[in-house]
């Protein structure tokens, strides 16, 4: 275990993490536990958002779960009594969806978000505050690898709305004094993640379709370049950069400077389960219209800063996860 989980940095330490049920919340609320921390976890399990209780069924009993929602100011309120750190992960995180109906991500991430930081600032405890937003948040790549000061040109309503809940940090740290840790997370897979519907992580969808005996769709001829990181990974990340004080008030990319294409990423699934097949597809319009071309994050800031970068391959993490939900499926399907 690394120096950022060990029981010396979380020991007794009360973290309070929003959408704790979810695929990356959940995978941190098990390592956080694993270190000795006094773990909360806030969900209000809306529909089709990933929330799962059986995510941290390994923890059930060493966990507080609080099921509401982070736009309730009041429950905010109480619940940072007794935070030290603040993992806010808690969000809308449809990119198609937000074409058609941008009101949720509006209302989830920028009213959320802010509910979250009053209820911080309101407090007045010294609480630190780690907040996951996503590589869409660039928009397409003037560059590559994408570095983080890069410009910010989203092309959808939820990734406008996660750049905003992003600034609404930026300045609750600049104004109230409110440490901050502000992060980009790239393509995210593996365990515990949602899996009955195609909005929410491409190369978990296309697991499943394999394992489901489907053909794996492409969009086109596959030759998109993504940096894929397992979720282990980037809990990892996630750890490391809380527990740095160079890190407060920084934005930090948690992706991969060794990017794949998604036909690698399917040929992939397909070692790992016989008798898969790829097919290819047109983009559809929605899909068209929020597809940035090849993406990739420059990681040289947090290797600098706290020491990470990936270290699960591709095939691992497939493996991992395609095994998982072999002996899962019944809580995910």
């Amino acid at each position: 275990m690394s120096d950022a989980a060990s029981a010396n940095a979380w020991r007794g330490v009360k973290c309070l993490i929003t959408g704790g049920l979810g695929f990356i919340g959940s995978s941190l609320a098990l390592r956080l536990v694993e270190a000795g921390a006094r773990v909360t976890v806030v969900d209000a399990l809306l529909s089709e958002h990933g929330g799962n209780l059986h995510n941290i069924a390994p923890i059930c009993n060493d966990v507080r779960m609080n099921l509401c929602d982070i736009r309730d100011e009041h429950v905010m309120a109480v619940l940072m009594q007794d935070a030290d750190v603040v993992f806010h992960l808690a969000a809308k995180v449809s990119h198609v969806r937000s074409l058609s109906n941008p009101y949720p991500d509006i209302d989830i991430n920028i009213k959320g978000t802010a509910s979250v930081m009053e209820a911080v600032r309101k407090s007045k405890r010294d609480i630190k505050v780690i907040r996951t937003g996503t590589r869409g948040q660039y928009g397409a790549a003037t560059r590559l690898p994408v570095a983080e000061d890069a410009p910010t040109n989203p092309k959808g309503l939820y990734e406008i709305s996660q750049l905003t809940a992003e600034k609404i940090l930026q300045m609750y740290h600049s104004v109230h004094g409110i440490p901050c840790v502000l992060l980009r997370l790239t393509n995210i897979y593996g365990p515990r993640a949602q899996m009955q519907t195609s909005n929410f992580g491409v190369a978990n969808w296309l697991v499943r379709l394999a394992l489901d005996g489907q053909p794996i769709t492409i969009f086109g001829e596959g030759k998109y370049l993504r940096d894929f990181v397992y979720v282990d990974d980037t809990v990892e990340a996630i750890l490391r950069t809380a527990v740095s004080d160079a890190c407060v008030g920084e934005i930090i990319n948690v992706g991969s400077d060794r990017p794949s294409s998604f036909l690698e990423l399917a040929h992939t699934i397909c070692r790992h389960t016989p008798g898969a097949q790829i097919v290819f597809t047109e983009f559809t319009p929605e899909r068209k219209a929020q597809e940035p071309g090849d993406f990739y994050s420059d990681i040289t800031k947090i290797r600098k800063l706290v020491g990470w970068q990936p270290v699960t391959s591709l095939d691992a993490g497939v493996r991992r996860t395609v095994e998982f939900y072999q002996r899962e499926r019944a809580h995910y399907w």
